[in-house]
């Protein structure tokens, strides 16, 4: 796996670049703002990038931008964004303009390194990584427009939003696989969410959710 890494915090860039070459990953480059990460991930083509959320100049939304710009060059890049706190907007913007290989992480959570590289991987292989903490709060946040459906459902849909296949997450309910098809079915069924071969229904159910 190659990855390239976007984070001013000196500290926090250089614990990145030895925590991945520790567990044998390629880190390709590490840049501290926007215009050097996407110029390394033009010359690098890595399989995944780990971003900031707030980069230089103004510390605001730029490293979003630059995550879903870089999305747009290299179809197929994984993208897992860091960010100190949980801002919605950017989440959504995030998993709405690339439905596949993303994944947004409390900052908190890269000392987790078990749970950090598993994100990572989960990202690099296509799929979504949302932290449980951010799909907590977000849960909070937009709990009218879910009011139909049942504690067992919005279970099912919060580990959906994590990005729990359903194996994991007839594990992680105690319930059998056969039941967590049953409550995806009634999920999509309440969100109109037909069978259709262009639209993934596991990422519009997370995205209706996180109210994108």
């Amino acid at each position: 796996m190659r990855v390239v890494i976007a984070e001013d915090d000196a500290l926090l860039r250089e614990g990145l670049v030895l925590l991945l070459s520790g567990e044998g990953i390629e880190v390709a480059a590490a840049a501290s703002d926007p215009e050097g990460f996407l110029a390394a991930v033009e010359e690098h083509r890595p399989d995944v990038a780990v971003v900031d959320v707030r980069m230089p100049p103004t510390h605001t939304d730029e490293g979003i931008r630059a995550a879903v710009t870089a999305k747009r060059l290299q179809p197929g890049l994984g993208v897992l964004v860091l960010s100190a706190h949980v801002e919605q907007t950017f989440a959504t913007d995030l998993l709405a303009d690339g439905t596949h290989g993303v994944g947004y992480l409390l900052k908190e959570r890269v000392g987790k390194v078990e749970q950090f590289l598993e994100a990572l991987n989960r990202v690099a292989g296509g799929g979504t990584a949302i932290d449980p903490d951010v799909v907590a709060q977000l849960f909070i946040r937009r709990r009218d427009p879910l009011e139909e459906f049942t504690p067992r459902e919005r279970e099912v849909l919060a580990l959906m939003a994590e990005g729990l296949g359903n194996l994991a997450i007839a594990d992680k309910m105690v319930i059998t696989e056969g039941a967590v098809h049953k409550h995806i079915r009634n999920i999509f069924a309440k969100l109109g969410l037909a069978p259709s071969d262009r639209v993934d229904r596991r990422v519009a159910a997370v995205l209706r959710y996180l109210g994108a």
